[in-house]
């Protein structure tokens, strides 16, 4: 059936891929369906998609080239079909585009937005969202500061036209505004996540029942659980959690007045994989006397990863490159500490013990700087033996998070954009369905 409303296309080079930003992604697109919206995603690549994604405005077109990312098998390179691209928006004529990265697809999608404003009658607002800090993950990749440089002039470049930018924290519009982004272009879009999905109902009944069913990978399902979710390398910071782990091992895990009773050494449960995987498995090893290695379960989905996240007791979340920290939120939200660190996002979406001033709230976890090892070993060594302490950062935590759903996010993302559109002067047509 036509409408008359506005149409927004979405170019993404990550949508199937197992991330926050895939999530995110994919969750909007559910909630434009769930409330009556015009919005089509689209990108180009091999992936399958995951079970539940199968939405009727998530559209793959299948990329011209493509080859895994050196260093990153389980990434891609693709080089999308631009006709196919081009052919697909000008049918769908979309009244605004929005970019959501950088890469060949986004890249295709900002050219795409140039072109359409050039052969309609009105110009096509291009919208985007800064969800990766590239040049800081060039700059932990290569450590090298011509690379760093480099990267920094090309999303200078790239943002360059563009009518509005999120931002998902006050600490990225700060770095998009040292791009040379003016102030006024960018919006910091109201965090959000799937509330249901990631809750404390999902928690097992029979904690030990449910773990028991991973101790053939090594799983101990007495031992309180550390999770993190996410890509397993270099540029999540992950090798000064592995510092960290082990520097906690060195701490005497005492009873506390809350805790009479020696707490049983923890595990480090690691959701997801990538470059950096064997090599911290062999960092790890033998860490907390070999009852505390770290155990990785791969990637996850499904209600099966929404029980992982319940079920475990505290979140670890290293990072100093994330622009929001979405595995931060859906933590809190399943009901569990957190600690991250002081640099990037994360630290905006948790109320850390350790603040001199919550004005009235109570504390969800913690938030230490991102270089003191032993400031992450003592916490984890505190989370790992005060249970009591775990729920009441973990009840804070999810009470927090619950007015945090991605219906808030989503109508404050819709909202900027008939703003922009309304901006330009230009008015919405009814739009054809969405064929390839």
């Amino acid at each position: 059936m036509p409408s008359s409303q506005m149409h927004v296309l979405l170019f993404t080079d990550t949508l199937f891929d197992v991330n926050g930003v895939s999530r995110f992604i994919r969750n909007i697109a559910e909630q434009s369906l769930a409330t009556g919206r015009e919005l089509t995603v689209v990108t180009s690549t091999r992936l399958p998609c995951p079970p539940g994604c199968d939405a009727p405005n998530l559209i793959n077109i299948p990329p011209h080239y493509a080859r895994p990312m050196p260093g990153y098998p389980q990434l891609e390179i693709v080089y999308p079909s631009f006709s196919r691209l081009l052919a697909l928006a000008r049918h769908l004529e979309p009244d605004a585009i929005h970019v959501s990265t950088p890469g060949p697809v986004g890249s295709a999608g900002r050219k795409i937005a140039r072109r359409l404003s050039h052969s309609l009658d009105h110009p096509i607002p291009l919208l985007g969202t800064y969800h990766t800090d590239f040049p800081a993950y060039i700059d932990h990749l290569f450590c090298e500061p011509a690379f760093t440089w480099t990267c920094t002039q090309a999303m200078q470049r790239f943002y360059r036209p563009f009518t509005r930018i999120f931002t998902r924290s006050d600490d990225y519009a700060a770095a998009l505004v040292a791009l040379g982004i003016n102030r006024d272009r960018i919006v910091r879009l109201l965090p959000g996540i799937a509330t249901d999905t990631f809750h404390t109902r999902h928690r097992p009944a029979d904690a030990r029942a449910f773990w028991s069913r991973y101790t053939h990978l090594g799983i101990e399902p007495d031992a309180p659980k550390a999770l993190f979710v996410g890509r397993v390398s270099v540029e999540k910071n992950l090798p000064f959690l592995v510092k960290a782990w082990k520097a906690a091992a060195a701490v005497q895990f005492k009873p506390t007045p809350t805790s009479p009773a020696p707490a049983p050494l923890p595990q480090l449960v690691i959701i997801g994989d990538g470059p950096y995987r064997s090599r911290m498995a062999e960092e790890l090893a033998g860490a907390h006397g070999g009852g505390g290695r770290a155990v990785f379960l791969g990637f996850k989905h499904g209600p099966e990863l929404s029980a992982l996240y319940a079920a475990a007791d505290f979140f670890l979340f290293p990072s100093t490159t994330d622009t929001l920290g979405q595995v931060v939120m859906e933590a809190q939200s399943a009901g569990l500490p957190v600690v991250v660190t002081n640099v990037g996002g994360p630290s905006e979406v948790v109320r850390s013990a350790l603040a001199p001033n919550l004005n009235g709230h109570d504390p969800t976890g913690y938030v230490l700087p991102a270089t003191d090892v032993s400031a992450w070993a003592r916490t984890i060594s505190l989370l790992a033996s005060d249970a009591a302490l775990r729920a009441r950062l973990g009840a804070a935590g999810h009470r927090m998070i619950q007015p945090m759903s991605i219906r808030h996010s989503f109508e404050h993302f819709w909202s900027v954009h008939e703003e922009a559109l309304g901006s330009v002067g230009a008015t919405t047509r009814e739009s054809p369905s969405a064929v390839v």
